[in-house]
């Protein structure tokens, strides 16, 4: 076999042995690029064909299996067509780190780094960066910033160099004068060329700098307000200002420094009597001028507010800064007042916008209380010949005066407006659309809560008023009446029944004839009789009127007689000893006064309770002796045994009154009653300890046996009942005491000093004073234990609560904070929030809560639950303080035997007030 065919067979088996192999030839580079691109097709196809699982599966062992150096190509591959490595320090590093790098920059850097990015602007504006640069010259804020604004000492920057004088050398030793020798003629000619050099060079500098300040932003106008001055400012122009550089360079900088000015807040120095504005404008009275060449004056803009649109304030709050706001009282203002208000707030200016604020509807506006302006009174002169008035406050409308009216308000503020305007809607001329947004939506979340409230109080005041207008009718009815107009009543019934039997006995064709006729006829004798007796009467009126008249003619005469006597002293002493016997006689009138009130008020209590007696307690006992029980034996003795005693007692104390009543005198005495009375009050301790016993056995008895119920029902605010129920006749002796406090210090004011009843009404107004204040402790603790009731309901999982002497001090709503490096400076630890918690402080226990808000449907009301999380005594609880820093605010530690937590309130004073009261507690509870 020859050669070439031996290497041919070779190639062949070669060949035949890799193609369907892993392995690659190296020799033969054309069979090895040709396996090799068939390979690729090969799993380039199964690729297209698998999940995007599977590509991340295959991706990931194929990079696990590169070597660095095509892993780095990989990287330079990903680098050239998509920035990875490219990334903003200031929002990978901690901020802390970013304001230590800003740090470095001095102001004119900072505002440059202000313009590249939100992040920049955010971190370059911070008060630690401006504030060093601000105390190092000098200049310290006029106020105090508040927790949510930032910028302040930047824009205070700015203020200060803007008003600084920059003087050359020579200027400033002609202001502040100089510690030199005065100079020759050459050397005063040399300075003043060095002098005019320097000058000229620096107007160059800043003419240049200017003109590339006026084609970008300045590096100090940040914020938005200063942008819109720039915009709204016309810049001079002309071949001619390019001429003259110094005019140019003046108009530039005045400009500049106007649009810095505007970007401040207009607040007010410590004394809060002029702005930085005002102060800046005293140091350079240029800029009080208007020159259209350089500037122009923001238009004003005046809106009245009513204070009688719900939540005033946050309207107030809204109104942007250089809008006069006029807020009105409509209730006792009219127009002139209200134009008055206007003009002294325009100050004989005219506004180019005037806005009213006010309630109505797209048909009349609720301007002023009890005037509504609308369609039918436009054309009033009065209503005239205010809006014309009013217009003349207002420019014409060539000068873009107009007058916007917001009503109704919330389609003012949430839709479209009508009629032309040019520059956005009349809304942001006047309001910060944000806020006046927040105050539309609290207003509507208001009134859902007003229509909850509402419906589930309408059922309540419904009853309530039928319950008072039945009283107020009833009461009317019986002092308009009374007695003889009910007697007259009964005359006229009667007559008419008297006129009905005659009819019946003559049997007459006319009835209404005859009964006219009997009326008249019985009309006329009763007029007869009562003509003889006002003649009767008449004639002894003159009679006893007579010897009177003679009397006081007679005293007359004595009276003129003795003026013309010389004891003049004499009489006056007489005057005074009468004076005195007339006051004395005044005390003791008054004081049989009190004591006739105190019989008549302890009749009508004892009344009241002979009505539970009556009308309940006899019925309910008879019912049970007749075999036909409504309550048991037991129910009726827990529920009258106790007032039934009371009625008793009272009815002895009373009697002892009216006793002394019948042989009253002035030297006669109350006090020894009302002695006697205190000492047998344990009657009325039994009662009151048992009283909320007896609401819940008559609860109980209601729903469990319905004869009771059909019986309350029966006899329950009935005109025998005073229209009451039995739970509110219960609550008069717990009233009575206050009106026996009342009474016995009215009679010891009118008792004279050396009385003996006086002594005695001291000790028993002590008596009574003192049970008194046993009632409102029983009240007080009654309340208390209702409260922790209420408590241990509305917390879920919440242990038994009722314990002997515990009551509620304070509810705290905290945040729960949870440290993420605990290994850092406290000043730089970060805080994140784990959940809300409701703390609970008890006198001697503390019981912290989750907490948590559900929405209802459809509805803006939401619903707050508590779930019980721990409960530590107060001795083994100890506070930890958290300094402010950056990153948290009124923040502490509560630490107890197993268990921290870190908590955070809304503003310091919660803080301390809670901490304070913890305090307390905590060292009460050791005592």
């Amino acid at each position: 076999m020859s050669l070439g065919n031996l290497s041919l067979k070779s190639l062949e088996v070669e060949s035949f042995h890799t193609r369907f192999s892993a392995w690659t030839p190296f020799k033969n580079q054309s069979l090895n690029r040709q396996l090799f691109q068939e390979r690729v097709t090969l799993i380039s196809h199964w690729f297209d064909l698998w999940t995007n699982k599977q590509r991340q599966e295959f991706l990931f062992m194929i990079l696990s299996r590169s070597s660095k150096s095509q892993l780095r190509f990989i990287q330079d591959w990903l680098s050239e067509r998509k920035q990875v490595a490219r990334v903003d320090f200031s929002t990978v590093l901690p901020r802390c780190i970013s304001l230590y790098i800003f740090s470095f920059l001095n102001p004119k850097d900072l505002c440059a780094a202000a313009q590249v990015s939100w992040p920049w602007k955010f971190l370059t504006e911070q008060d630690c960066l401006w504030m060093p640069k601000c105390t190092r010259f000098g200049w310290f804020l006029p106020y105090a910033p508040t927790r949510n604004e930032y910028g302040a000492w930047k824009q205070h920057y700015i203020a200060c160099v803007s008003s600084l004088d920059w003087l050359t050398p020579r200027e400033a030793a002609a202001v502040y004068g100089t510690l030199n020798e005065p100079k020759t003629e050459d050397e005063e000619l040399q300075e003043r060329q060095r002098e005019k050099c320097l000058r000229k060079t620096i107007w160059e500098k800043i003419a240049l700098r200017k003109k590339e300040l006026f084609k970008a932003r300045p590096p100090w106008l940040t914020g938005t307000r200063c942008s819109r001055s720039l915009k709204c400012t016309s810049l001079p122009g002309g071949p001619q200002l390019w001429r003259d550089r110094t005019g140019f360079c003046e108009a530039l900088e005045r400009q500049f420094l106007r649009a810095s000015l505007d970007a401040l807040p207009q607040r007010s120095n410590i004394s809060g009597s002029h702005s930085y504005l005002s102060l800046l404008k005293k140091s350079h009275p240029e800029l009080g001028r208007t020159d259209d060449s350089s500037s122009c004056e923001s238009p004003l803009h005046v809106i009245l507010i009513s204070s009688r649109i719900p939540a005033y304030e946050m309207v107030l709050d809204s109104v942007k800064a250089g809008v006069v706001a006029v807020l009105y009282e409509p209730r006792g203002v009219t127009f002139e007042g209200l134009l008055h208000l206007l003009g002294r707030a325009l100050q004989g200016r005219k506004a180019q916008g005037l806005g009213i604020f006010s309630s109505g509807n797209s048909r009349e506006i609720d301007l002023l209380q009890g005037y509504k302006i609308c369609i039918k009174n436009l054309l009033w002169p009065e209503v005239r010949d205010f809006w014309e008035k009013l217009g003349s406050c207002v420019t014409t409308e060539e000068e873009g005066g107009h007058v916007d009216l917001f009503v109704p308000l919330g389609a003012s503020v949430l839709s479209d407006w009508l009629g032309p305007h040019r520059d956005g809607t009349p809304l942001s001329n006047y309001f910060i659309e944000s806020k006046l947004q927040a105050w539309s939506s609290f207003t509507e979340f208001l009134e859902d809560t007003l229509k909850s409230v509402r419906k589930k109080l309408s059922p309540l005041f419904q009853n309530l008023q039928e319950s008072i207008g039945g009283r107020m009718i009833g009461q009317f009815m019986f002092d308009t009446l009374g007695m003889d107009s009910i007697l007259n009543n009964q005359g006229v019934a009667q007559a008419l029944a008297d006129g009905l039997m005659e009819l019946s006995k003559e049997g007459s064709d006319k009835p209404l004839e005859f009964l006219s006729y009997f009326l008249l006829k019985k009309s006329s004798k009763k007029n007869e009789d009562f003509e003889g007796d006002y003649v009767l009467t008449e004639r002894g009126l003159k009679e006893t009127q007579d010897p009177l008249m003679k009397e006081r003619s007679s005293i007359e005469d004595n009276s003129q007689d003795t003026k013309s006597s010389p004891r003049q002293s004499n009489l006056n002493m007489e005057a005074l000893t009468t004076l005195e016997r007339r006051l004395q006689m005044d005390s003791v009138e008054k004081r049989t006064r009190v004591v006739k009130e105190l019989v008549q008020s302890e009749r009508r209590y004892v009344q009241t309770l002979g009505i539970v007696r009556d009308v309940y307690a006899r019925p309910l006992r008879a019912a049970l002796s007749s075999n036909r029980a409504i309550l048991s034996a037991a129910n009726i003795h827990i529920i009258f045994s106790d007032t039934l005693h009371i009625l008793n007692l009272n009815r002895e104390f009373l009697d002892n009154l009216r006793d002394r009543l019948q042989e009253w005198s002035p030297a006669h005495c109350v006090g020894e009653i009302f002695i006697k009375f205190g000492s047998q009050l344990n009657v009325y301790t039994n009662f009151f300890n048992n009283y909320p016993v007896v609401l819940k056995t008559i609860e109980k008895c209601r729903e469990m046996a319905p004869a009771f119920r059909a019986f309350l029902k029966r006899h329950d605010r009935t005109i025998v009942t005073k229209m009451l129920s039995l739970p509110e006749l219960l609550l008069y002796p717990s009233r009575r005491f206050e009106e026996y406090i009342h009474l016995l210090y009215a009679l010891r004011l009118h008792t004279p000093a050396g009385h003996v009843d006086r002594g005695n009404l001291t000790t028993a107004i002590e008596q009574i004073k003192k049970y008194k204040d046993y009632i409102d402790q029983i009240k007080e603790n009654f309340k208390m234990r209702e409260q922790l009731s209420d408590i241990q309901t509305l917390i879920w999982g919440c242990p038994t609560l009722s314990e002997a002497n515990r009551y509620l001090i304070r509810i705290q709503d905290v945040v729960q904070l949870q440290c993420c490096e605990e290994k850092t400076e406290f000043y730089l630890r970060l805080y994140e929030q784990t959940q809300d918690l409701s703390l609970f402080l008890f006198s001697d226990v503390l019981l912290v809560t989750s907490r948590s808000t559900s929405h209802t449907p459809f509805e803006k009301t939401c619903k707050t639950t508590y779930r019980f999380s721990a409960s530590v005594a107060l001795p083994r609880v100890l506070i930890e303080d958290i300094p402010d820093s950056r990153y948290i605010k009124n923040a502490f530690v509560l630490r107890g035997l197993k268990r921290d937590w870190i908590c955070a309130t809304e503003s310091p004073d919660d803080k301390f007030l809670w901490l304070s009261v913890l305090q307390h507690a905590i060292r009460s509870s050791m005592k």
